[in-house]
């Protein structure tokens, strides 16, 4: 049997395919097991807060709450850059198992922070500290899975393979809603939840890193590493500096499409409860029902674009997402039926999901396989942690200053920005920097 570093000897189609399936289901699950983790916080973050920012306001508690939650995204470029580096000079695998040990250890710290009134102002400290080991984790992840899922895909169906990073994704903040619902329904009071129920989701999370941790390790190198790492090594930092319209290209696109994903899912949740006025088991009813169709549409939307290309969903979020982001806020600000919100996430996903499903792929597909990693996951951490983190607290502070409305406005003038470079850049399908090295 050959060394794991070593190309594999050849296969049978039908094993080829066994193997890309086996790598993208391993390296997929991965990626939930890493987004539930991050997310879990998002998802109990109603329930914990006033553990540790005792105030009598519950906006402020939450917006103190969505500060901690940008802190991870600060770090996020951080990440990328160690990550990536990791991944561009030492394989994928390797990183994306150093990556989850890392998430692991900050969900295993935040089960056991003690709260404000054991330990005062010590408690939201370590609280953010174990917040930035989990974004510099994430910042690492992104980049590394975006690249292994792409370069074991075959060139036919990249984008529907690709697409499963979203799934994951998503899934990840979804099963940390089931955590939730079951948490709510079945096995505790709200009032237990907020004494010490909350603590649960991130001993699971820690759990489940552990054993991802141990998948990954068997995980087959990329072909296309492979082969990059017999040339001639040089700094992956300085290699990188090669490609900065690529590198605008990735914060161009990024910005209005992490914008809207987190309006739609880490904001959304207090929107509903604290804007719309639903009850705790409504809110995240209708949040879990959201998420659901937002999964399914991501391979729907990856296969659309083996077919059509990539530029063209780009161009179809920016342009709906400048005309409708408006009218959607607002409409789903007035309505009190858990019903009626359900229908206008959806219709909100329904436009998101031509950035979600395919800005994995499409920034892969900008950069060459010796600094791929890199490439993808240093800009995009840089954008999100600036445009997306940042989502949460922008749209509470307005909340806060009586003037929730202008968040419509502020998230509709960044995907307009966006909508730009989606109309000047090539479409990555016709011109990709993974074809021209297969």
């Amino acid at each position: 049997m050959p060394p794991r570093n070593e190309p594999p000897l050849p296969l049978s189609p039908a094993a080829d395919m066994r193997r890309r399936l086996k790598a993208i289901f391993i390296g997929s699950a991965g990626n939930l097991v890493e987004w539930y983790d991050f997310y879990a916080y998002a998802a109990f973050a109603l329930y914990f807060a006033a553990a540790f920012f005792p105030s009598s306001d519950p906006v402020v508690q939450q917006l103190n709450a969505a500060i901690l939650f940008a802190a991870g995204f600060i770090v996020r470029p951080l990440g990328g850059l160690l990550f990536g580096r990791l991944a561009d000079l030492y394989g994928r695998r390797n990183a994306l198992t150093a990556s989850v040990l890392l998430m692991c250890f900050g969900s295993l710290v935040i089960a056991a922070t003690p709260t404000y009134a054991s330990i005062g102002i010590a408690a939201p400290v370590v609280l953010g500290l174990a917040r930035i080991l989990q974004g510099l984790s994430l910042g690492g992840e992104y980049g590394t899975s975006a690249t292994y899922l792409v370069e074991v895909s075959d060139a036919k169906n990249r984008g529907f393979y690709s697409s499963f990073q979203y799934v994951t994704l998503i899934g990840g903040q979804l099963c940390a809603i089931f955590v939730l619902l079951i948490l709510q329904n079945v096995f505790l009071t709200s009032d237990e939840i907020r004494a010490w129920g909350w603590r649960i989701p991130f001993v699971i999370g820690a759990a489940l890193a552990v054993i991802t941790a141990v998948m990954r390790r068997n995980l087959h190198e990329t072909d296309a590493y492979i082969e990059a790492s017999k040339a001639a090594r040089e700094s992956t930092l300085r290699s990188l500096f090669n490609y900065p319209r690529e590198l605008l290209i990735v914060v161009g696109l990024t910005a209005g499409g992490t914008a809207a994903f987190y309006t739609y899912t880490t904001y959304m949740q207090k929107f509903l409860r604290l804007s719309v006025g639903l009850t705790d088991i409504q809110t995240t009813a209708v949040t879990a029902s959201s998420l659901i169709f937002a999964l399914f549409l991501q391979p729907l939307y990856g296969a659309l674009s083996d077919r059509i290309g990539r530029k063209w969903l780009l161009i179809f979020f920016g342009v709906c997402g400048t005309l409708f982001t408006i009218p959607l806020l607002s409409t789903l600000m007035q309505t009190k039926s858990a019903f009626t919100a359900f229908l206008l996430i959806a219709g909100a996903w329904t436009i998101v999901s031509g950035y979600t499903s395919i800005n994995a792929v499409v920034k892969a597909e900008l950069f060459p396989t010796n600094v791929r990693a890199t490439g993808v996951g240093v800009p995009y951490a840089l954008t999100v942690s600036i445009f997306g983190g940042t989502a949460d607290p922008i749209a509470l502070w307005f909340k806060s200053i009586g003037h929730e409305n202008w968040f419509a406005y502020y998230l509709t003038a960044i995907i307009a920005l966006s909508l730009t470079v989606y109309v000047t850049m090539r479409d990555t399908k016709k011109h990709s920097a993974i074809q021209r090295h297969e």
